[in-house]
């Protein structure tokens, strides 16, 4: 239920956000007899993101973060539902020995950081007595309401209703901000509402992650800075991409150029590019060890097979009229290399090489699971196992940015390198 709320929430803002910039900020200028002739498909450099569209979808992520976290940074009535805090009551129907009397259970719903006692209540005239305990937000407890009762369940006195509602073992009854349900042993089990918003274990709210980010910049975290983590991260990824383009590229080449090559390397590139680089972590483990070298290694053939396959393309997707055109010119095989196929085939290969890298970032955090002292992703695995949930979320941000990033300065060179690209 809350994951489609939150589905309407994003749907509605992008729907909201278009009309706005679309017709009211940028509006659509007339488009003419010739301007309906223009056609961009298939060129990539036709079609700029939008800059509105990348900040409000930016700002809406934050925003729905903010929401279902209670944040701080958003005032209250932008709030999801939040977990209930304060007092709920019910009244229990004990039956023993064909006589029943009814009690009632004060429950104190607390926030988990708070130490709060149980309230002392009038224990009440009858056999079965009234109750208190305490439950912490998010969590449901176990009530022996028989604890101070006269008759026992060992004496054969069971809860056969909620609120006046029958119940049996298995049962669930909904009684105020919370629901109650009676055990296979009879005992109430009461769960108080949690809302709507996220639990802060398991997704603290944005302020805290920020807070997090610059306790970690100025204590470090397990004896190295953030800066050293990012910096080990960056280096392996790079090390293992580069080594991968300077091994696929001209493997690509040669298998686009030549009969020979391409039957006996396609079965094999074909048969690893489907494979997970994390499914060959335990041979890698074997074959290079723990060390650095493994780490490399396993990068190296996350970005292989995408440059190799690239390449390939690259060259197989090169105009034949072109070729054509330079033999009619009286070049040579080394010429029509490096004037026709090179150029031509760069477009693909920076497209392969952006993939690549992205896969090689997604690869290092399985790559610092192998022993790594230092890393983004080992600060990642490390700080799972203690459940600081704002240390992971600062981990994953600061790979998605530093992958954007390297993402941007490949498409600013491809821009400067190859401006050719989509053009006959």
């Amino acid at each position: 239920m809350t994951g489609l709320f939150v589905l309407f929430i994003y749907v509605g803002i992008f729907v909201g956000a278009y009309l706005i910039v679309t017709r009211v900020i940028h509006p659509a200028a007339a488009k003419d007899y010739t301007s309906l002739k223009t056609v961009t498909f298939g060129d990539e450099s036709a079609v700029r993101p939008n800059r509105w569209a990348g900040v409000i979808s930016i700002l809406t992520i934050f925003l729905i973060w903010g929401m279902f976290t209670g944040s701080t940074l958003l005032p209250k009535f932008l709030h999801a539902p939040a977990p209930f805090e304060g007092t709920l009551e019910f009244t229990y129907t004990a039956e023993a020995a064909g006589a029943r009397d009814d009690a009632t259970v004060t429950v104190i719903v607390h926030p988990r950081e708070i130490d709060t006692d149980a309230p002392e209540v009038d224990p009440g005239d009858g056999f079965a007595k009234n109750d208190s305990a305490t439950i912490a937000q998010w969590r449901t407890g176990l009530v022996r309401v028989d604890s101070n009762d006269e008759i026992t369940k060992s004496d054969g006195a069971q809860v056969v209703a909620i609120n006046g509602t029958p119940i049996a073992p298995g049962e669930t009854v909904a009684i105020d901000n919370g629901t109650v349900t009676l055990s296979d042993k009879g005992t109430p089990n009461v769960a108080p509402s949690r809302g709507w918003q996220m639990e802060p274990l398991y997704l603290p709210p944005p302020e805290d992650v920020w807070t997090r980010t610059f306790t970690v910049i100025n204590e470090g975290f397990r004896s190295f800075t953030l800066w050293e983590h990012l910096g080990y991260s960056l280096f392996r990824v790079v090390a293992g991409f580069l080594l991968g383009a300077l091994v696929g590229i001209p493997l690509g080449y040669a298998m686009g150029l030549s009969n020979w090559f391409r039957g006996w390397f396609d079965p094999i590139v074909e048969f690893m590019r489907p494979v997970p680089p994390l499914a060959l972590i335990p041979l890698v483990i074997i074959w290079f060890g723990i060390g650095e070298t493994g780490k490399i290694i396993l990068l190296f053939l996350a970005a292989l097979w995408i440059m190799a396959i690239a390449a390939r393309s690259g060259v197989s997707g090169v105009n034949i009229s072109k070729v054509h055109a330079a033999y009619s010119l009286g070049a040579s095989k080394w010429q029509i290399m490096r004037h026709v196929i090179m150029p031509n085939s760069l477009p693909e290969i920076f497209t392969g090489a952006r993939v690549a890298m992205g896969v090689c970032w997604g690869t290092v955090v399985a790559a610092e699971l192998v022993a790594a002292e230092q890393g983004a992703g080992m600060m990642i695995m490390v700080a799972s196992r203690f459940q600081n949930t704002d240390i992971v979320i600062l981990g994953i941000i600061l790979i998605g940015v530093i992958g954007f990033g390297i993402d941007m300065l490949m498409r600013y060179a491809e821009r400067l390198l190859v401006p050719w690209k989509g053009k006959a």
